[in-house]
């Protein structure tokens, strides 16, 4: 199968070492990954599709995987616009105040899905930088952290830093601009000459104390410009951004798309009753480990290692457990993967120091390759 990358930036990405886990897990019955986010992996899968389970806490990107199995034309229909600070922040306004209690639907009516609020949420997902994309202020430990409206600029360099305006108790941002002066994901300039045919990651880091207001982030990582479906030459790679939808929502076609705890997908009725299991945690890491960069923030890692240890002995799961170097004690009979992470929040001063302490431990039940790691993935 074609590997089809996630069409929006999301903090803690696992595209990059998708191989090794799909090497652990091998061509499995059944697949959950109970913290979904951009599902890198999934969509990293070489294998036909078989039962495939995936589920995030966070309504607005539930929202986003259904509408786009459901209509993936009416959701590059309002993902496809150009990089504008009036309607990024307008959008910002309107997602967060107006369109939160329609999103959280996903959560109670299992038809339900808004193309208008998954395409504009992924369009400005692709242009905010940090913390505070569709985050309602006030919400505890949530994005603006403080109940005041976080208002931002786009981000127009490299540099994630705040930029401090005349008010140094109300930083601002600029929107992410590469030295091209090129967007990120679908924003980017090279999106329509590709796609023609039609932290970055929600996080709750930074407490600023005001609806976040940003330039649009335009600068990319791992040398290209831009992120997600703004990216440089995505619109060549893909044949164009309603042509790329179309290609998502036919990978997604017969995945379920939970919204809700990471346990609900995680029952034998929906893991071993099945078959051969595959499971992917990627939780967010402990809170002495990270910064704080996740929709909602929960401290939940440690219940996750407890799962995982308590289930890792049976046959029938073969499951992968991602965490920081030192996070996670686990049984002697679980193999331990290190690897090397880059771009995005790594660049950050926490992340720099951060990047080469990535981990994956392997249940026991999990395939040994006897090839060694790919160079790349340890340089």
């Amino acid at each position: 199968m074609n590997e089809l990358r996630a069409p929006f930036p999301w903090f803690g990405g696992k595209r990059r070492v998708a191989q090794l886990v799909w090497d652990r897990l091998g061509n499995v019955q059944t697949y959950n990954e109970p913290f979904a986010g951009s599902l890198a992996v999934l969509l990293g899968r070489p294998h036909e599709p078989k039962i495939e389970t995936v589920n995030d806490l966070d309504c607005y990107l539930a929202n986003f995987w259904r509408a786009l199995q459901r209509d993936p034309q009416q959701v590059a229909f309002y993902a496809d616009s150009p990089v504008n600070e009036a309607d990024l922040h307008a959008r910002h306004r309107w997602l967060v105040e107006h369109a939160r209690l329609q999103a959280e639907r996903v959560m109670t009516d299992p038809d339900f899905y808004d193309a208008k609020i998954a395409g504009w949420w992924v369009w400005g997902q692709c242009l905010w930088i940090g913390s505070g994309w569709c985050q309602s202020p006030g919400l505890p430990m949530g994005r603006a952290g403080n109940g005041v409206e976080q208002r931002r600029r786009p981000q127009l360099t490299g540099d994630q830093g705040v930029i401090i305006g005349e008010n140094p108790s109300k930083p601002r941002k600029r929107p992410a601009a590469n030295h091209s002066g090129e967007s990120n994901g679908i924003h980017r300039k090279s999106l329509h000459r590709r796609w023609q045919g039609g932290g970055q990651g929600g996080g709750s880091g930074v407490h600023a104390p005001t609806l976040s207001r940003q330039l649009p982030a335009l600068n990319g990582d791992a040398g290209a410009t831009g992120h997600g479906i703004l990216a440089s030459g995505f619109e060549v790679r893909t044949g164009g951004l309603y042509v790329y939808m179309d290609s998502l929502a036919s990978r997604l076609r017969r995945v379920r798309v939970c919204c809700g705890d990471w346990q609900r997908v995680l029952t034998p009725s929906v893991t071993t009753y099945i078959g051969t299991c595959g499971v992917f945690l990627d939780p967010p890491y402990a809170h002495d480990m990270r910064e704080r960069c996740y929709s909602e923030d929960h401290d939940i890692s440690s219940d996750v290692r407890q799962w995982a240890i308590e289930n890792g002995d049976n046959p029938n799961f073969r499951i992968a457990l991602c965490g920081y170097e030192g996070e996670h004690v686990m049984p002697e009979s679980w193999e331990c993967v290190p690897w090397k992470a880059h771009g995005g929040y790594s660049r950050t001063e926490r992340g720099v120091a951060n990047r080469s302490r990535e981990r994956i431990w392997f249940s026991p039940h999990c395939l040994r390759p006897t090839d060694k790691l790919p160079l790349e993935m340890m340089q």
